[in-house]
């Protein structure tokens, strides 16, 4: 089993959901093209200001390598102070 992460991203406003709204689809397009990239989804829920987000990759290195890359991104630009509860597993 590689690296998984599982949880929540919580927008506190619409504002803030509108930003990921509008981020979202290039950052999922971005990840999903990265190696070791196995799966990742990042879903609205039924409440307007909550996705589900799951994420897999085929090992450590290539997890690290996704939250670099991710950390340096628009994505983390437009997202940044957006709460996030995330659960990671296969990470030493």
């Amino acid at each position: 089993m590689g690296v998984t992460l599982d949880g929540f991203l919580r927008c506190a406003s619409e504002a803030e959901a509108a930003r990921v709204r509008a981020a979202l689809p290039e950052h999922v397009r971005l990840t999903r093209a990265e190696p070791g990239c196995i799966r990742f989804d990042v879903l609205p829920t039924d409440d307007p200001l909550v996705w589900t987000v799951s994420e897999e990759f085929t090992d450590p290195a290539a997890f690290d390598a996704h939250q670099s890359r991710a950390s340096n991104s628009d994505w983390a630009k437009e997202t940044a102070g957006i709460a996030r509860d995330y659960a990671i597993k296969g990470m030493p």
